[in-house]
């Protein structure tokens, strides 16, 4: 069970990493849109993430209920902002920071919470 934890962590890094890097990518650009890697970037976060909370609720992990409901809130936030800019050529400069603030609010609930 600890290698399956172990490899959900993993690939929930790899999720983060894609959604802020394509983000992070962009910023310098004349014009900012919601790429490909951002949206793969949010699935991977948002199905791994619930994929590790149930590891741990089979398992005997201690949850944090509290974090969880925290980042579950922001991770749907970003998701919905990801899906519905994805198709646009351009998006807002409001929409883009938002999506790359709230990831990073994501990453930061995650260490120090």
């Amino acid at each position: 069970m600890e290698i399956l934890h172990n490899i959900l962590v993993l690939l929930h890094f790899v999720g983060f990493a894609a959604l802020f890097g394509g983000a992070f990518v962009q910023i310098k650009g004349p014009s900012r849109s919601v790429n490909p890697a951002m949206w793969h970037g949010v699935l991977t976060m948002l199905v791994t993430g619930l994929l590790l909370v149930v590891s741990l609720e089979m398992g005997d992990g201690n949850v944090n209920h509290m974090k969880i409901g925290i980042k579950l809130a922001v991770v749907i936030a970003v998701f919905v902002l990801v899906l519905l800019n994805r198709k646009k050529e351009n998006v807002s400069d409001g929409v883009f920071w938002g999506i790359a603030g709230l990831t990073l609010l994501n990453a930061i609930v995650a260490v120090f919470v």
